[in-house]
């Protein structure tokens, strides 16, 4: 008999599982239970790009496309991001990806070498650290606080750069604390990489989602769109998580290297969803402005409810999280979310699996209807009730 402990490689045994895909599968045998675990729109995909897509197979567009995606598609986005952002690129320092993830991959996997560091700031989405161990390079975490409203600073990121620092993550709008980067830090954090080799690993999925104003990209800043490689993709902006589609912008050099890889172990993004990115980009914006607006309002009804029960909550500023302090329940995050299933059949996530710094908080989605999220926190206001009582 086989002995596969053996066989499976170190690194990928080593990995660290993901916390939010195991209450995931946790909840699939719940029916009953409320899930607010997963960012997943509620929100249809707006019709029009529906129907961009439907038609696109209806006329026979069903092939392969080039590599590194529609020529259309890619001049779309590059029209796109100068509209919103004012960031210049040409459809060749672009590359479409099976959803955003695939382009955080690629981007690792194209720089990263044995031992290269890369600093993550945390807490922080949940595939920055397994991918970056998995080819070998070393994740330096670095803590951010609710008292700074969980923004890295340039001191810290400064302190975390060693002679093997190769890439610095900076994911913002953030996922799980829905913190924003103000343009005094942005400009600070330039300043410290200004004369390094240091590339940044931008993930802008949440860009549209910014509750403070536009957002702004760090390859805004002078002089670091040459060390920039930006992320971005519709799941979020567009409610289109199923499509699986994002991209990648950034230096011509670096977008080819990622192509390469891409062409090997892709080939194409999907050919009916580049199609229907198209119209997307084109004609959606109003839905994107309603869908944040509904945000916005569940955004600030949860926030209130959740310090009107006691559990502290910095209030987001994009994305569509909240991370509220736990500790005070005399739990641990993980002791946490899992009596309140068990008790309350509420599923959310601990705060510990998006970095040890994480401890003491849980993420919440409210990327949900406000019916949901006023049944949810009436369950979590009984919960603590009752532990309260014991």
């Amino acid at each position: 008999m086989l002995d596969y402990d053996k066989l499976i490689s170190e690194k990928a045994e080593k990995m660290r599982p993901s916390g939010i895909r195991r209450f995931f599968d946790l909840v699939a045998d719940m029916p009953e239970c409320i899930s607010l675990g997963v960012g997943e729109p509620d929100f249809q995909t707006p019709w029009d790009i529906r129907d961009a897509a439907i038609h696109s197979l209806e006329i026979g567009r069903t092939k392969y496309t080039a590599n590194a995606g529609l020529k259309e598609l890619r001049m779309e986005i590059c029209g796109w991001l100068k509209r919103r952002y004012e960031m210049a690129y040409q459809p060749e320092e672009i590359l479409v990806t099976v959803g955003g993830s695939e382009a955080i991959d690629l981007a690792l996997r194209a720089l990263i070498e044995e031992g290269d560091e890369v600093i993550i700031p945390e807490p922080c989405f949940v595939c920055y650290d397994p991918i970056t161990t998995l080819i070998g390079g070393k994740p330096v975490p670095v803590a951010t606080t609710e008292e700074n409203e969980f923004r890295v600073t340039a001191e810290q990121i400064r302190a975390a750069i060693t002679p093997r620092t190769k890439m610095l993550v900076l994911s913002y709008p953030n996922n799980p604390t829905g913190a924003v980067l103000r343009h005094e830090d942005l400009t600070a954090i330039a300043d410290v990489l200004r004369g390094t080799d240091i590339i940044v690993l931008s993930d802008e999925i949440y860009s549209e989602l910014n509750y403070t104003g536009a957002h702004e990209s760090i390859a805004m800043i002078e002089g670091m769109k040459e060390r920039t490689i930006v992320v971005n993709g519709f799941s979020k902006t567009y409610s289109m998580t199923g499509w699986r589609l994002g991209y990648a912008a950034g230096p011509r050099p670096i977008i080819a290297a990622m192509t390469k890889i891409h062409q090997s172990c892709i080939m194409s993004a999907p050919t009916t969803s580049q199609y229907a990115a198209i119209t997307a980009l084109r004609d959606c914006d109003d839905d994107v402005d309603y869908m944040r607006r509904q945000y916005d309002t569940r955004r600030q009804y949860c926030v209130r409810k959740l310090n009107e029960m006691g559990l502290h909550t910095f209030e987001p500023k994009g994305a569509f999280y909240l991370f509220p302090n736990i500790s005070s329940s005399g739990m641990t995050s993980d002791e946490f979310c899992e009596q309140l299933l068990q008790k309350k059949h509420v599923a959310i996530i601990p705060g510990s699996a998006f970095g040890a710094c994480g401890e003491g908080f849980a993420r919440i989605s409210y990327a949900y209807s406000l019916e949901h999220l006023r049944e949810a926190m009436k369950r979590i206001q009984e919960f603590l009730d009752e532990i309260k009582g014991e």
